[in-house]
């Protein structure tokens, strides 16, 4: 069985969005080990500038290569990657577990991560080119990785 992780910065404070991780979470247990590391996220100042959100930027993503194990295959949801329909996503789901059993998918905090993480990536995927509240996308994520479960084993999903 593979392992899922999900490294997010950033806490859930609401509920409703609680309810649907934890939905997800439960939906997930019969096809993956699935782990979600929440880390903390920086406070952006109300006065900021460029330097002080690229400092926020690599603090944040220094403390997500922290948490990175060694033999992860690691995804960065980023506004650069690469756009997948559902049953594209679900192929390379199922291709990256024939050779990995340790999956690592990062959610960065609102301001993005550093080009030192992005690089670190082995891959980059895109769910929109609009912008969504990060805690949001988790909710998104996991529901694509419910789908792509499902699309693997044959069974009924909706479209």
């Amino acid at each position: 069985m593979v392992t899922i992780n999900i490294i997010c910065t950033g806490k859930i404070k609401e509920k409703y969005l609680k309810d649907a991780i934890d939905e997800y979470s439960k939906r997930l247990s019969k096809f993956c080990k699935l782990n979600i590391l929440e880390l903390p996220d920086k406070k952006i100042p109300d006065k900021t500038n460029s330097s002080i959100e690229n400092e926020i930027k690599n603090i944040e993503s220094e403390n997500v290569i922290n948490h990175l194990k060694k033999d992860t295959y690691v995804i960065c949801l980023d506004l650069k990657g690469k756009q997948f329909s559902s049953e594209e996503f679900a192929q390379d789901i199922q291709d990256i577990s024939m050779l990995h059993s340790n999956i690592t998918f990062i959610i960065g905090g609102s301001l993005g991560m550093s080009e030192k993480l992005l690089n670190l990536a082995n891959q980059k995927i895109c769910f929109s080119k609009m912008t969504f509240p990060h805690q949001l996308i988790r909710v998104f994520l996991l529901e694509q990785i419910y789908r792509a479960f499902k699309i693997i084993n044959g069974e009924n999903y909706h479209k």
